[in-house]
């Protein structure tokens, strides 16, 4: 039987060599490729075409979102399971409407990844269950964070100013005119009553969208 062909996408090597060590117990999947950022990743995946794309969210750079939006821009068919340490609803809802078809804590258990892994390559859709009770609760009590009030792109320039990036490396990382990038700064902080960086990342980190030790 031919193995299924994965390539892993984070920005922490680490993390990648653990995920390949724990992979490599199951005889169906194969990690043929790896990608420390999102801009790798999109340069990797055209080389390599896997099967399955294990996708971090919270990376520096293009981040994970914009990288999913990006691949399946470029490949319809993409098949992407995106996981991260964060458990907050905002990525999960967006990383599944940029085109993933899957969503996982990095906490999930081993033989629930393996399961995500066999389900997101035959299309399938696959939610950590926690994270989904979450999401399901939320729609059926009306509780919204304001951060689900950002569009697709404003919430990108969002977790990039909360990672203490300026206007011109915005700009620069995802494409888009400072100008451009100027009017979402506008909204964002309109959207959420802020107004400068520092609270961006204060909300970031309560939302639990940001690690507590980002400089």
């Amino acid at each position: 039987m031919a193995k299924l062909k994965l390539m892993l996408v984070d920005d922490h090597a680490v993390v990648r060599s653990g995920f390949k060590v724990l992979l490599q117990t199951w005889d169906d999947v194969e990690v043929i490729a790896e990608a420390a950022s999102g801009e790798e990743a999109l340069q990797m995946y055209e080389l390599h075409r896997p099967d399955v794309v294990i996708m971090d969210i919270a990376m520096a750079g293009m981040g994970g979102i914009e990288a999913i939006k990006r691949m399946i821009a470029k490949d319809p068919g993409a098949r992407i399971l995106s996981l991260s340490a964060h458990e907050d609803t905002s990525y999960s809802k967006r990383a599944l409407q940029a085109g993933a078809l899957g969503y996982l804590s990095k906490r999930t258990a081993p033989e629930v990844l393996i399961d995500a892994i066999r389900l997101v390559a035959q299309k399938k859709r696959f939610i950590d269950p926690v994270i989904a009770q979450r999401m399901a609760m939320q729609d059926l009590d009306g509780d919204e964070s304001p951060i689900e009030k950002l569009s697709p792109r404003e919430f990108e320039v969002f977790m990039q100013l909360a990672r203490g990036q300026s206007v011109a490396q915005i700009s620069d990382t995802l494409k888009l005119s400072a100008s451009t990038v100027g009017t979402h700064l506008y909204k964002v902080k309109q959207k959420l009553q802020l107004t400068n960086q520092s609270e961006i990342t204060l909300l970031a980190m309560r939302h639990g969208l940001l690690d507590s030790d980002v400089s």
